[in-house]
């Protein structure tokens, strides 16, 4: 018995938490430092790429709704992956998800050694990233609801951040506010005033999609966090139908804003947008105000990140498809060993802030891009395979259905496939489709040599026991 109670999660959530987790992860480096890579490549018309994208990612958030709140698990889509296309699926998603967090944290904590760098220009970055590994790894081994609070304020400080330049630079359009009598017109004619609203052409608009979808990347931790919801069916819908649209309102409206007060062109090039706006308010502490909030919008991503990919490890080694180590839970609830290892994990991060330039960020952003876009495509396609598996009166049973069914999730599936042939159509970009091509092959070889023996002697070990086996069924103990 005491096995058994050691190895549960803690439902310990509640949708106010879960809501801001998924902003917190969603909301931080494509953001604040992101954006102005995409509409240095697309001008204007990066609104555009924005809402397609977040149109495409409200369509995954609703496919994973439907099969979280149908199956609430830890670690879902990389279990629903397992059960609708196999696997082998979902041992690659799984890992993929995984592979996707290390590389965002690492560009998250790097990020931070360089915010902590304005105000102590004299510490090597290495020391402040080897901090907030070692802070945001022990955050972790508290319990599930101290995390949840944490995320809960982080998030809060970025949206209200977030909000407050919305409404400053509006000051500044409506009003003048901070305009000098010589300073040139602000408005929406800005938008199409300066090389057009597609100054880059159609190609522009495409080139953006690997950071545009890198900025969104994140978002499908709703779906991790479902295995420790308090009422999954009902915080997993507010969660999800709130979530895309606060994220779409605030990429959208902020960049409209941004590129409505200064020309595209200048966005970016005299330091983070979000500096010129209180600039431009006469707020003389606006790089200060800014790097407090740049800070707790990496430390709320790394908090999510690690807690997904913890999350989605502990889910699959109780499916025999990782160490059954990361199944161990400790009295708090929390699964200690996959919170250890991802923080070790992200030690590298202290060895690469010697290596990595800062214009290493778009191959970084494309590579995540590459593992985001993959775990969305297994979700939607894990989705449209269980449907249409199903006959209709248990579709009719579905709490949470996708909308638009079966076309949504179609279009959803095509743009993805898209966003992956653009990754290896752009030369800056193509390196992230090669090791993104190398890492699913290793994990096909890793998926024969070490996790399909140990099935293979599993089921053979059940029926000398004498008992039906269950291909649902864990292969792990404590999974009950």
């Amino acid at each position: 018995m005491q096995e058994v109670q050691s190895s549960e999660l803690k439902r310990g959530l509640s949708a106010r938490h879960i809501r801001f987790i998924a902003l917190g992860s969603a909301i931080g480096t494509g953001l604040f430092y992101g954006s102005a890579k995409a509409i240095q490549a697309a001008g204007p018309s990066v609104l555009i790429a924005y809402l397609i994208a977040g149109a495409a990612v409200y369509m995954v958030m609703r496919a994973l709704g439907e099969m979280a709140v149908h199956n609430p698990v830890a670690g879902s889509f990389g279990q629903y992956a397992s059960q609708s296309l196999g696997p082998l699926a979902g041992f690659i998603t799984g890992w993929t998800y995984t592979f996707e967090m290390i590389i965002v944290c690492l560009a998250d904590v790097t990020a931070f050694g360089l915010y902590m760098g304005f105000w102590y220009p004299d510490v090597p970055q290495w020391i402040w990233v080897l901090a907030i590994v070692l802070l945001i790894g022990g955050l972790n081994l508290c319990t599930v609801k101290l995390f949840g609070e944490l995320e809960f304020w982080l998030s809060l400080l970025k949206v209200a951040a977030i909000v407050a330049m919305i409404a400053g630079g509006l000051g500044i359009m409506l009003f003048g506010i901070g305009l000098s009598a010589d300073a040139p017109a602000t408005g929406v004619h800005n938008l199409w005033q300066n090389g057009g609203f597609m100054p880059n052409g159609i190609g522009g608009l495409i080139a953006s999609l690997a950071v545009v979808v890198f900025a969104f990347g994140g978002i499908e931790i709703i779906g991790i966090t479902a295995g420790e919801a308090k009422d999954p069916g009902r915080t997993i819908p507010r969660a999800i139908n709130a979530v895309p649209l606060r994220i779409l309102l605030f990429y959208v409206l902020t960049l409209f804003v941004l590129m409505a007060i200064f020309p595209w062109s200048q966005i970016g090039s005299q330091g983070s947008p979000f500096v010129q706006i209180f600039d431009q308010l006469g707020i003389p502490s606006a790089a200060t105000i800014l790097n407090i909030v740049v800070i707790s919008a990496a430390v709320s991503a790394i908090n999510s990140d690690i807690f997904g990919a913890g999350r989605m490890l502990y889910g699959m080694a109780q499916q025999g498809q990782a160490p059954r180590g990361f199944a161990a839970v400790s009295r708090r609830g929390v699964p200690w060993m996959t919170v250890v290892v991802m923080s070790a994990a992200l030690l590298i991060g202290v060895v690469l802030n010697y290596l990595i330039p800062k214009d290493v960020f778009l191959l970084i952003a494309s590579i995540a891009t590459f593992a985001t876009v993959w775990v969305w495509l297994m979700i939607l396609l894990s989705q449209f395979n269980m449907r249409r598996k199903m006959d209709p009166r248990e579709a009719a049973q579905l709490k949470f259905p996708v909308p638009l069914w079966p076309a949504g999730p179609i279009l959803a599936i095509a743009f993805m496939v898209f966003v992956i042939l653009v990754l290896g159509y752009f030369p800056n970009t193509q390196a992230a489709l090669i090791v993104g091509a190398v890492w699913i092959a290793l994990l096909c070889i890793a998926y024969r040599l070490w996790v399909l023996p140990q099935r293979k002697a599993a089921q053979a070990r059940v029926p000398e026991q004498g008992a039906p086996q269950n291909p649902s069924r864990p292969l792990t103990q404590g999974s009950d």
